[in-house]
């Protein structure tokens, strides 16, 4: 029995964890994918405050060994189903389970993609979701942003500065992202919108050699000569398992405010997992902070 649950090894469940640690509760964070989350496979961060410049593995390297060091446990397990229990909160990770008289649910979003085809064995040869992470592999070529928000214009602006054109694939005729932002899109020269398009095949000789694009207006198709797709169209919670503890929202979030309490006392959302306007480093940090303090209070009230 532990004190504290976590799911998620990110920088919300992370630095719960610390938290957590330092407020004298035993703690287990489990974690069914990379701990450190996401952001290890940046190669560069720069927005954090107080550190200029760090590579995402060594961030995410250093955070993890903090909250081990300050004696949270971790386990390398995906949560499949959760529920309560007499004393506390029970969770289930394929044929183990684990009890904790809390639970802090850190569980972030995943890209989510365009279900085409081909798209999952072309990742990492032309298919990516990242172009921070993957720009600089296709620099002086063309490629294509998917997707019609701010993540894909600020997308769009990044490898534009990089790669020889950038095709910017819509599926609408207008953008949903920010007015600034695609006026500074339509400014650049090598940005070529393609609206009322979709992505209907992915084309590959081995590695990704250009896509079939469609008109949601006409049915027409063109093929468009690309060394790299970078998929930016949302993200996705991964909160099923959690549905009977917490609300979620229409998207699959958990319905949470800055202050991480959800409608089940003693359980907790933080991070990217959780309804918020701004999904950053930062606010995945402040939330961890603030869940397990809550936590630790409700702990020590009851």
């Amino acid at each position: 029995m532990y004190d504290i649950l976590i799911v998620g090894g990110g920088t919300a469940g992370l630095t719960a964890a610390i938290y957590a640690r330092r407020a004298g509760k035993t703690v287990l964070v489990l974690e069914g994918a990379a701990f450190g989350g996401q952001i290890a496979s940046s190669p560069l961060v720069e927005n954090y405050p107080g550190i200029p410049s760090v590579s995402g593995p060594d961030y995410a390297g250093a955070l993890t060994r903090q909250a081990a060091d300050l004696g949270a446990e971790t386990a390398f397990r995906q949560v499949t189903a959760a529920g309560r229990t007499e004393n506390g909160f029970l969770l289930t990770a394929g044929k183990k389970t684990f009890e904790g008289r809390a639970l802090i649910l850190a569980t972030g979003a995943r890209h989510r993609k365009l279900g085409v085809p081909g798209e999952d064995e072309l990742v990492g040869r032309g298919v990516s979701y990242c172009a921070v992470c993957d720009g600089a592999f296709f620099a002086g070529k063309d490629v294509a942003v998917i997707g019609g928000g701010d993540s894909a214009l600020q997308s769009a602006l990044f490898l534009a500065n990089r790669c020889r054109t950038v095709y910017l694939v819509h599926r609408r005729e207008e953008f949903r992202g920010a007015p600034v932002l695609v006026r500074r899109a339509e400014e650049k020269e090598n940005i070529v919108k393609k609206l009322s398009r979709t992505v209907s095949a992915f084309e590959q000789a081995g590695t990704l050699t250009g896509v079939t694009l469609k008109r949601t207006d006409t049915g027409e198709t063109e093929h468009l000569p690309v060394a790299g797709v970078f998929v930016t169209v949302g993200q996705e919670p991964d909160n099923a398992p959690f549905a009977g503890l917490v609300e979620l929202d229409g998207a699959g979030y958990i319905k949470a405010g800055e202050d991480c309490v959800t409608r089940t006392p003693g359980v907790y959302a933080a991070g990217d997992c959780r309804t918020k306007e701004l999904r950053q480093l930062t606010t995945a940090a402040a939330d961890g902070s603030v869940a397990a303090t809550a936590a630790c209070r409700w702990l020590d009230e009851g």
